[in-house]
């Protein structure tokens, strides 16, 4: 039978996969301070390339969301139910955004660049580009739910902890990306570091809890243990 319980904690390796494959088939973006002729330049020419590379986002995200309710159910088997609903609020929150930031990007490709309204796609695009800051905050506390949650329950070292710890502050750091350009830009260098340590962070726990087996993760059952 399908063990969907060790699947789910593995979805987090598919996520990853998926968000390399969808990126390379995006291409890279216009900059976000890009002018309406680049952008129509951009969603028009590539309309199909970009649907499809949105198509396998949704998929990498829905990936994302399963890891999230497997995480939870790990940290709430373990006796951490405060990071468990942690991890569950900040995987949604996360979720949303990553969907919403696709539906733009979406709209843009499927007719709104092509619709004649110049300062409509700018508006939209910017937009987008604040949300993919933003998304830096609920994206850190996923991080944080994990490292915290798995430590306190006794499932990770104190070394991977520390590695832990560190990503969430680099994550974390990815919503100062105010910059109009240059590396601290929300298209800069240290926005695309921060995003490959989430990935790289996700991939590598959903590994280690697949790795594992259910009884592993588990904590045992005080009602079944007999007393003297």
């Amino acid at each position: 039978m399908l063990d969907w319980e060790r699947n789910w904690r593995g979805a987090g390796v598919v996520f990853a996969v998926l968000i390399i494959i969808a990126s390379i088939i995006y291409g890279s973006a216009p900059k976000s301070g890009a002018g309406a002729d680049q952008l129509v330049a951009f969603f028009n020419g590539d309309r199909t390339r970009i649907l499809i590379a949105v198509i396998v986002f949704c998929f990498a995200f829905l990936e994302l969301l399963w890891f999230g309710a497997a995480l939870s159910s790990v940290l709430r088997d373990a006796g951490q139910g405060g990071w468990g609903a942690a991890a569950t609020a900040s995987s949604a929150v996360l979720g949303a955004m990553l969907f919403l930031i696709m539906a733009l990007r979406a709209g843009l490709a499927f007719s709104i660049a092509d619709s004649g309204h110049p300062e409509f796609t700018t508006g939209l695009y910017q937009f987008s580009w604040a949300l993919a800051v933003i998304v830096s905050f609920p994206a850190a506390m996923f991080v944080m739910s994990g490292a915290f949650g798995l430590c306190r329950a006794g499932l990770i070292s104190s070394s991977f902890f520390s590695v832990g710890v560190l990503a969430v502050v680099l994550v974390l750091l990815g919503g100062t990306t105010w910059a109009t350009n240059g590396f601290w830009a929300p298209d800069g260098g240290y926005a695309l570091v921060s995003r490959i340590v989430l990935v790289a962070w996700i991939a590598v726990i959903s590994g280690f809890l697949y790795m594992r087996s259910p009884s592993a993760v588990k904590v045992p059952d005080r009602a079944a243990v007999p007393t003297a």
